[in-house]
C-alpha cells in the first residue's frame, strides 16, 4: 500500500479541528519552550565553559580521550550567544545544525499556534536511523586524524 506523501517524508497530516483556545493558552507551550531555550543559553553565554571549573568534563572524554557527538556543544552555544558563528562551527558544526533546526521548528510552531493549528510531529523510524546514522558518522570522522578540523 504506497504512502501518503506526508507519511514518507514524517509529518502527519493535521488532526480535526478542535474547538478553539484562546490566543494565550495556545501560545503558553512554545513561548515557555522557547524561554526555557533562551534562558539556557544566557546562561551558557554568561558563563564562559572556556574557563575550567564551571561545567563538568565529558565523561567519554575524561576517561577514553574520545569526542562525543556532544562534546564543545557548551563552547559552541556560547560562541552562538555571543554572534560568532565561526567559533561556533569550529567547537561543534552538528551543535550549530541542532540550533537551526529547533529555530525552524520553533518559528513552525508558533506560527502553527497563532493559526490555531495543532503541531504535530511524527519522526518516521527511517528518519529516527538516519539521525542516528549521521551522529555516529560524525562521532566517527572527528576521532579521526583527517577529521581533526570536526575536533573541538
Amino acid at each position: 500500500m504506497p504512502q501518503e506523501p506526508a507519511a514518507r517524508w514524517g509529518y502527519a497530516p493535521a488532526p480535526p479541528a478542535t474547538p478553539a483556545r484562546s490566543l494565550p493558552r495556545r501560545l503558553s507551550a512554545p513561548v515557555a519552550t522557547l524561554a526555557g531555550v533562551v534562558a539556557a543559553f544566557v546562561y551558557v553565554g554568561a558563563v564562559d565553559p572556556n574557563e575550567p571549573g564551571h561545567y563538568p568534563v565529558c565523561p567519554l572524554f575524561r576517561f577514553t580521550g574520545l569526542y562525543c557527538p556532544g562534546c564543545g556543544g557548551l563552547r559552541s552555544a556560547h560562541a552562538f550567544a555571543h554572534g560568532d558563528l565561526p567559533t561556533a562551527l569550529g567547537d561543534n558544526a552538528l551543535a550549530v545544525v541542532g540550533y537551526v533546526v529547533f529555530a525552524v521548528v520553533m518559528a513552525v510552531w508558533l506560527v502553527r499556534a497563532v493559526r490555531a493549528v495543532p503541531m504535530r510531529l511524527a519522526v518516521s523510524p527511517v528518519l529516527w536511523w538516519g539521525i542516528g546514522a549521521v551522529l555516529a558518522l560524525f562521532t566517527l570522522v572527528r576521532n579521526l586524524p583527517f577529521g581533526s578540523a570536526l575536533a573541538p
